[in-house]
């Protein structure tokens, strides 16, 4: 008996259908048995259905005489499935890389619940990927019931972001009815039903958005079913007493679903809307539980057609009234900041005044704060101001640091008597550099991967990225600080502005280099004795939204084997999108690996790793300074090089051992080459070539040379090595 039944009916869906099908075949977690129902396809699809189970016995097709549609194609799987566990799939969706694993364990661990409910993420025609908003609601942890959690009710009503214990189903007679929202009169029931319910935080399926041939976003009489499948949710529960609680609940349900609809311009025949309006108005009054007060949206319900036209059209004219207002204040505001900046753009540059930011102005970070720290330290007469984006990332900042929101009258009035800016990233254009005024940039790292005006031959790197308009902002900078001679070459050649380059090394890499104390492994609950490898990828730009998943996480953490904890750091860049929604959250609450997405300090992070596996990101230039192993895990590096472009190739003078392969980098830990004689010649190697500046006093260079105007104590510059296996990008001249 398999674990999954995962049933797919199939109708007109043959330019979809293969990527469907192997996503599921091509799962890591094999126990499953694919059960594909023809529904009477006029197209290709049965014979490629055909095609599949002649090649893989794990699937079954069965050929319907005539086309009954999606929710009578999912009933005549039913019963020829076997499995604990049924799983309908639709044909133009397709499973996410783990998924049937990722949900095979959660059954185990919650004991078999009767439903478990998992995340999805929407995928667009054009390339775009967005996770399900109420994504946060299958973070609960054990197994409930709907009464004990009715948030789960929440979700998107569907059949397909779930799986039924098939003697649940069985026992229950559940089954879908024909026509338009089928999903409705099976979802409700089954939830309403179920004792036991699980949730998994991972997006276990792709929801693909067609730009044409949805069948819901066609525009029929058939969105008139809505109502005989709400009316069968009423008589579920009406035959029910147990469930009688849920009446008021299914009634302003019913209300909001079928005036979604009404408001839809893609759903009703323009003529047939006030008659879809007037029975759902008379089915809401007839289901109305008596006591049950009815307000907010669905009290439209309770009055006329006309009623309801005349508020929709009062409800668009005060949306069109307040963008306008919000204009006029846009417009308003811009020119009070202009006033107000032209007034303090008359008095003088305060030489004591130093204004911050960070990472788009998310806080206290990276090398503007280390610059910081040492100048309260060593230059406490230096007034610091830091630039914070909103009112929530002020209340983060440590206490006693002085900050500015961007764009309030404060922020204005800082930045234009300010004599010293210091800024890892470029600011807003808005920000008119005054005379005498000093732009101190630090960057955020030395570059591997293509930057600034080299981005100009990179038309899929530089997507939405205006490199003129960066440059003209980056003529603003009179310093740049240098990490290294590489990146000296880099920044003079990827940003041809006026700006003096500044041998000081890393400022956030001073910690590193002291080596100073973190408390990271004893808030994560890490054993001191444990080996912690951390694993931080960067994002692609040949993938919209930029998440590749190069490893199976849990399968690299169960590879490390005991006395190991893997640590995951993703790109700043995909922390708030799907990515850790494919496997990484799941895999932290159940303790498999330590997710340090969210960490804000980097150093913390990188102190607390014994080894670094990454790709292509820069962090392995800062976590070179520790002098740890460094693996670069590089499967995909001609699709990397040739989407990006790269500075030179990591291939060629690895900081350590180089994987092509998840067998590989297996093999280096489990055979301990990882930290052999040959990891540490090449890290020696590339420690000297970039890590030359690193002396834990790049701080403090910046403070005394470009704040205080003293000397500037330095090393001597270093000469960048050619390349034995492949020649620099960069040469100097």
């Amino acid at each position: 008996m398999p674990r999954f039944s995962v049933i797919v009916p199939c109708f007109k869906v043959q330019g979809f259908l293969r990527e469907c099908l192997d996503s599921v075949l091509g799962q890591s977690f094999g126990d499953f048995e694919l059960i594909a129902v023809d529904d009477c396809s006029p197209d290709g699809s049965g014979a490629l259905l055909d095609e599949y189970a002649e090649r893989d016995p794990r699937v079954r097709v069965l050929h319907l005489p005539e086309n009954v549609g999606l929710g009578r194609a999912r009933n005549a799987g039913m019963p020829h499935a076997t499995g604990d566990y049924l799983f309908f799939l639709d044909s133009d969706d397709t499973l996410t890389p783990g998924a049937l694993r990722a949900v095979a364990d959660r059954l185990a661990e919650a004991e078999d619940p009767d439903v478990l409910v998992f995340d999805y993420a929407r995928t667009y025609w054009w390339g775009g990927t967005r996770r399900n908003v109420l994504a946060h609601l299958l973070t609960r942890e054990g197994t409930f019931s709907a009464s004990e959690y009715p948030e789960i009710l929440d979700l998107l009503m569907v059949v397909w972001n779930k799986v039924y214990r098939r003697d649940f189903v069985t026992a229950g007679g559940f089954e879908f009815p024909p026509g338009y929202y089928e999903d409705t009169p099976w979802t409700f029931p089954v939830l309403l039903s179920a004792r036991r319910i699980a949730a998994l935080d991972r997006i276990c399926l792709n929801y693909r958005q067609r730009r044409q041939g949805n069948i819901l976003s066609t525009t029929s009489r058939k969105h008139f079913d809505i109502h005989d499948q709400y009316e069968r949710v009423f008589a579920f529960v009406a035959e029910r007493p147990e469930l009688a609680d849920w009446r008021p609940y299914l009634h302003r349900k019913m209300g909001e679903h079928c005036l979604d609809i009404l408001a839809k311009p893609d759903r009703l025949p323009p003529a047939d809307k006030a008659e879809f309006f007037r029975r759902t108005a008379e089915m809401f009054r007839r289901h109305r539980p008596e006591g049950v007060p009815v307000d907010g949206e669905v009290a439209v319900l309770t009055g006329s057609w006309t009623g309801y036209r005349i508020k929709r059209q009062a409800a668009r004219a005060g949306r069109e009234a307040a963008r306008r207002a919000e204009r006029a204040r846009r417009a308003a505001a811009a020119r009070a900041r202009a006033g107000w900046t032209a007034l303090h753009a008359h008095r003088p540059l305060d030489p004591r005044l130093v204004v911050y930011s960070a990472s788009s102005h998310r806080g206290l970070l990276g090398d503007p704060a280390a610059i910081y720290r040492k100048a309260r330290e060593i230059a406490p007469q230096l007034r610091g101001v830091w630039v914070v984006r909103d009112a929530e990332t002020a209340a983060q900042l440590p206490p006693g640091v002085e900050h500015v929101i961007v764009g309030s009258r404060r922020y204005l009035e800082v930045t234009a008597r300010a004599k010293f800016f210091v800024n890892d990233v470029n600011w807003p254009g808005t920000l008119a550099k005054r005379p005498g005024s000093v732009h101190i940039h630090t960057h955020q790292g030395t570059p591997l991967k293509y930057v600034g005006a080299d981005l100009l031959d990179k038309p899929g790197a530089r997507l939405g990225f205006d490199v003129p308009q960066m440059l003209r902002r980056a003529d603003r900078w009179d310093y740049s600080l240098v990490a290294n001679p590489h990146s000296e070459l880099v920044w003079e050649r990827a940003y041809p502005c006026h700006f003096t380059s500044v041998r000081t090394g890393s400022p956030r890499n001073d910690v590193l280099v002291d080596g100073g104390a973190g408390d990271f492994r004893e808030r994560h609950g890490i054993p001191a004795d444990h080996t912690v490898v951390l694993y931080a990828p960067t994002r692609r730009d040949y993938r919209r939204g930029g998440h590749v998943d190069r490893i199976d996480l849990a399968r690299f953490a169960a590879d490390l084997g005991e006395g190991h904890t893997l640590v995951v750091r993703l790109h700043p860049s995909l922390a708030n999108g799907p990515a850790r929604g494919m496997g990484l959250a799941e895999l932290a609450r159940r303790g498999i690996v330590v997710d340090a997405t969210d960490e804000p300090h980097l150093a913390d992070v990188l102190l607390a790793a014994d080894a670094l596996v990454t790709d292509y990101s820069s962090v392995m230039f800062d976590y070179a300074v520790l002098d740890r192993p460094i693996v670069v895990h590089a499967d995909d590096w001609p699709a990397f090089t040739a989407s990006r472009g790269a500075y030179l190739d990591i291939t060629a003078e690895p900081p350590g051992h180089v994987s092509t392969s998840y067998r590989e980098l297996a093999w280096l830990f489990a055979s301990g080459a990882w930290r052999d004689e040959e990891s540490a010649r090449l890290r020696a190697d590339f420690r000297s070539r970039f890590c030359a500046y690193e002396d834990g006093r790049a701080a403090e260079r910046v403070v005394r040379a470009l704040l205080l105007g003293e000397p500037l104590p330095g090393p001597e510059p270093v000469r960048i090595p050619g390349q034995a296996s492949a020649p620099d990008a960069l040469t100097s001249a």
